[in-house]
């Protein structure tokens, strides 16, 4: 016999692949993403199951209480959420006078998280890693130069077009979010192992053909930000900075923390991030902040 409070109503069933077929088919989510909504829908409904009930009959008071019955921690909490919401939403969208169970749930309080940045020495490590002897040396040495001289997130450096760039002015033309187009300065240091790569590089890596990217693959082609964040992560190991300290835009937290660091204005570090609210760039203040704190602890006969 089979415990009901291990089994999912087959109406349930048919309700969540219903769902995940809704959401591969409109949003195109990774097989990741949809396992894990699955796996959030599938435990609720055990729940509701061993109750007497259904994900479609379930109130407010249900979830609440399968939610309060979890003992996970706040970013879980928080995934969960963002699964039961959009799934009740996805029912009231297709059922007329449908009541979303959601929509007066409490969300869980977030620990505000700070971008990781390196220090100024470990950047110099992390630059001065590639054998700059190859073609693909010199293309990674240049990209991780224009990364932390400029701040461009990994989408925006990977897609950078050749035509972006103005050598002359020493400034590139990036497309960010939202399609919104900014001028960014580059820094001298960045420009010339640009043109280096532009001219030892680059012509090999194109093999004849007329890429639109600046920075090209192996196969004459744009890199991908999984190919990116792979050769970071490599040149991060060689130069001892462990995983964990390492993220796809470690440099561009570090270029908005150095640049804080230095006396920058907070407004002008908007403009360069491409933030569409300074509340977004503020966040690096509190990063600034806190590497004075450790300054201070470590090196103060009172600290």
């Amino acid at each position: 016999m089979t415990d009901k409070t291990d089994s999912i109503a087959d109406v349930d069933r048919d309700s969540i692949d219903a769902f995940i077929e809704r959401l591969w088919s409109e949003d195109g989510l990774a097989a990741r993403t949809l396992d894990a909504y699955r796996r959030d829908l599938e435990g609720l409904a055990r729940w509701l199951n061993g109750r007497g009930t259904t994900l479609e009959r379930a109130t407010r008071a249900d979830l609440s209480g399968y939610l309060g019955a979890q003992r996970v921690s706040a970013r879980s909490m928080a995934r969960r959420q963002t699964t039961f919401r959009r799934y009740y939403a996805h029912l009231a969208r297709f059922r007329p006078g449908f009541e979303d169970p959601t929509l007066m749930l409490q969300r869980p309080k977030l620990p505000r998280s700070l971008p990781k940045a390196l220090a100024e020495r470990e950047v110099e490590a992390l630059l001065t890693a590639p054998d700059v002897g190859t073609p693909l040396g010199l293309r990674d040495r240049a990209m991780l130069e224009l990364m932390y001289a400029s701040g461009l997130r990994v989408s925006e450096l990977v897609n950078l077009p050749i035509a972006g760039l103005n050598v002359r002015q020493g400034v590139l033309r990036v497309t960010g979010k939202g399609e919104k187009e900014r001028l960014i300065p580059v820094g001298e240091t960045a420009l010339d192992w640009i043109e280096r790569y532009l001219r030892e590089a680059r012509p090999t890596l194109a093999r004849g053909r007329q890429p639109v990217a600046l920075f090209l693959s192996n196969r004459a082609a744009a890199m991908t930000r999984q190919m990116f964040w792979t050769l970071v992560k490599r040149y991060a190991m060689q130069v001892g900075i462990t995983a964990k300290r390492i993220s796809p835009h470690v440099l561009r937290h570090s270029f908005a923390t150095h640049l804080l660091n230095h006396g920058a204005d907070l407004r002008a570090l908007q403009m360069l991030l491409g933030h569409s609210a300074l509340s977004t760039t503020q966040i690096y203040t509190l990063v600034a902040r806190e590497g004075l704190k450790r300054l201070h602890a470590q090196h103060h006969p009172r600290g």
